[in-house]
């Protein structure tokens, strides 16, 4: 006979089921690595939508460069990235345990090589005996080893200092340096007292593509794989916002001032700044010609690239394990 003890005793067992689940999801702690890029995600991320759809508690760590993402990622200190192309590859040529998410976005104007005004540099021929600084292993570095190689210029003869985006603008300030390639908000400090001698955009149409993107371990993703398609939905929805109405990110708006803070760029700079992307949709990266296809192809070029200038020890037969689709996929069915 079912009686009032037995029922407290299971109104019991099941209490305790309920707030163990609740627990564990409280106790989920991610940690990301970010940086200060100028893209959607970056208002979900002032607006806690992370944490609310994640139901973690989440450590938004900054970071200046990709390779000190990777860096970070390899060391088990950092869950999910924001990463360039190039550190990307380079990663997956070293065969780290890392999987790409998310393709945030093709580069264009939003990296560009900026010379000093008085530096006599008016094309990239004139980089030869010239002090060029750049974030080495980056996106941007990569397409200043492109550009060079376009024009025909031998990289040795450039004088190239491995600089992150703020001691690029400290050094530029010092006068220490008479061109350097980065994007913002660095860029925009430099671009004050320069000109824009290229963009990734002229770079990528010279056939050396860039775009960023959002790893993880694969590790953290197969023991928290919810935690990962909803990462993928956020940021997915943030681009679908951003897409569907890109004038309404004015400079006065809360989504430009949002974005300024976290990234340190101007709000008046900021709707420029979000055009200087080709933001891909969610829709179009659960195609397995995106991110299974396409992108993996963009890593094997670009590692085949750095292997040829010397940036990694050799290439991998085959990147197909280093991007999946099926976290963009899961979003999309959660919907």
């Amino acid at each position: 006979m079912f009686t009032r003890r037995h029922f407290l005793a299971a109104t019991t067992v099941l209490f305790s089921l309920g707030a163990f689940a609740s627990a564990r999801a409280e106790d989920l702690k991610i940690t990301i690595g970010y940086q200060t890029v100028v893209e959607p995600s970056k208002v979900p991320q002032a607006d806690g939508a992370y944490e609310k759809a994640t139901s973690a508690k989440i450590d938004w760590r900054k970071f200046d460069s990709g390779a000190d993402v990777i860096a970070a990622v390899a060391s088990g200190s950092v869950d999910i990235g924001y990463v360039g192309s190039s550190p990307l590859a380079a990663a997956a040529s070293r065969e780290l345990p890392i999987q790409t998410i998310l393709v945030v976005g093709l580069i264009g104007e939003s990296e560009a090589l900026v010379a000093r005004n008085g530096s006599n540099v008016d094309t990239i021929a004139d980089l030869a005996g010239k002090k060029v600084a750049v974030p080495f292993v980056s996106t941007t570095h990569y397409s200043l080893l492109a550009a060079l190689k376009h024009e025909g210029v031998d990289s040795k003869s450039v004088n190239i200092l491995n600089l992150r985006p703020p001691e690029i603008a400290a050094a530029w300030e010092r006068g220490d340096t008479d061109a350097a390639y980065v994007w913002d908000p660095a860029l925009g400090q430099i671009r004050t007292s320069g000109k824009i001698i290229v963009d990734s955009s002229k770079v990528a149409q010279w056939g050396a593509p860039t775009f960023d993107a959002w790893i993880v371990r694969t590790e953290f993703a197969e023991k928290h794989p919810d935690a990962v398609r909803d990462f993928v939905k956020v940021t997915g929805a943030a681009y679908a916002d951003y897409l569907a109405k890109p004038d309404a990110w004015s400079a006065s708006s809360p989504q430009a001032g949002k974005i300024s803070r976290l990234t340190g760029a101007k709000a008046d700079d900021v709707p420029l700044l979000l055009k200087g992307y080709v933001f891909p949709a969610l829709s179009e990266q659960a195609s397995s010609r995106f991110l299974g296809g396409d992108t993996v192809k963009a890593i094997a070029a670009t590692s085949q690239f750095l292997k040829e200038q010397g940036k990694i020890d050799a290439v991998l037969p085959d990147y197909s394990k280093y991007a999946t689709a099926k976290f963009v996929e899961a979003a999309l069915a959660s919907n």
